[in-house]
């Protein structure tokens, strides 16, 4: 009890361990006095002096089923370790589940077990979940997600809308393919009058100043425009607020309580990216993907919706990167991870920087990794060094 209590001590000031047998407490912080800011608390929390590493992750009573690894112990320690050593992309934590059990447990750097970590564009896969959700309680169907989002958003001014603008469905947006086309200077001028973005008026300003919108202009364009008008009409379909709802509805169903999801001026959440989770929290959000929608035996989403949802929507493109072995689904990546001859199709929520949601249903598995990187290779490495350990050892 002594020695726990120093392991203890020496993690409040920075000095963590590697762990195996579950009887060490990952870093914290005090979250106490920071619960209404915590964008200011991620700022100032102090690096890690060294990584904090376990491969028996403890039993917070949160909601995550905790289990240990023993074949692939070393490797992943390994890994880990050159993590820690910034031999890889910077990140603040990595952890694995499988079988639905926390198997795999570490931190660096700003990384806290009960410290939310921004998402950046990972929120848009919250995002479709909640849709989903409003799905499974009868807000929304399945059919409307090919109906023309301004059948649900009322009160918009029909007669300034471009022409195409009832070609836009929930389809459209959630895969990026809305064909909402505005220059970017333009944008930039119009979303300066903060008057003209509350509420609804959000959607009229990107219906109304794109240029026409055609099934030829439908194509996939990653942009601010297509989440944010999906949590329009999620924000317009349930009772009350789409935050309101958001929190009740799948937030405390899961048990995700330390978290922040900033609003945008409209007064809805930021669908596109601003929220912000602990690592633990997206391990639940992947786990309920592989698990189809269910948490805890509740079917929270519909199955046909997740499998739409991390299915192939549209094909992806960009001149910077090369998406040639990716597809798009609503707010969710794929991509298939090979080890030696056979292939693992990853689905995920992916987030600038390294943030990562990532459900592998072949191998039952969850990674969620979080980070602070420009050149991020995560997907490699998860290819390279962890599919393999996990795939070798089944």
């Amino acid at each position: 009890m002594i020695f726990k209590k120093l392991i203890t001590i020496g993690l409040l000031y920075g000095i963590s361990a590697t762990a195996g047998a579950g009887d060490l407490q990952a870093p914290e912080i005090n979250m106490a006095d920071y619960r209404s800011d915590l964008p200011s608390l991620e700022r100032s929390t102090p690096k890690l002096k060294k990584a904090f590493i376990d491969t028996a992750p403890t039993d917070r009573e949160d909601g995550i089923p905790v289990g240990e690894i023993d074949k692939i112990k070393e490797s992943l320690q390994q890994l880990a370790q050159e993590i820690a050593d910034n031999q890889h992309t910077p990140y603040d934590s990595l952890l694995i589940a499988q079988n639905n059990k926390l198997v795999f447990e570490s931190y660096y750097s700003l990384g806290r077990v009960n410290l939310p970590h921004p998402q950046a564009s990972a929120t848009k896969a919250y995002t479709a979940l909640a849709i989903g959700r409003a799905i499974q309680l009868g807000y929304l169907t399945m059919a409307d997600l090919d109906k023309p989002v301004i059948s649900f958003l009322k009160g918009l001014d029909r007669k300034q809308l471009v022409k195409g603008a009832e070609l836009v469905t929930l389809n459209h947006t959630m895969s990026m393919q809305s064909g909402i086309r505005i220059k970017e200077e333009k944008l930039s001028a119009l979303l300066e009058n903060k008057e003209q973005l509350t509420g609804k008026k959000l959607a009229q300003i990107y219906l109304s100043h794109s240029k026409p919108i055609t099934s030829e202009s439908q194509t996939y364009l990653y942009q601010g425009s297509d989440p944010m008008i999906a949590m329009l009409v999620l924000d317009a379909v349930v009772p009350g607020s789409a935050s309101d709802f958001i929190k009740k509805e799948l937030l405390d169903k899961m048990g995700i309580d330390s978290y922040h999801w900033k609003e945008a001026v409209s007064g809805v959440p930021q669908a596109g990216s601003r929220a912000m989770m602990t690592s633990r929290s997206m391990v639940k959000w992947g786990t309920l993907v592989l698990n189809k929608g269910k948490w805890n035996g509740h079917q929270l989403i519909p199955e046909a919706y997740i499998a739409k949802a991390t299915g192939k929507v549209a094909v992806p493109t960009d001149d910077e990167f090369d998406y040639t072995n990716f597809s798009y689904g609503y707010f969710f990546w794929r991509t298939p991870l090979k080890v030696g001859n056979k292939k693992y199709l990853a689905k995920f929520g992916w987030g600038g920087g390294g943030q990562y949601v990532i459900s592998i249903e072949d191998l039952d598995l969850v990674i969620a990794i979080t980070g602070r990187g420009d050149d991020d290779k995560t997907l490699d490495l998860i290819e390279k060094r962890i599919l393999p350990a996990f795939a070798l050892s089944t």
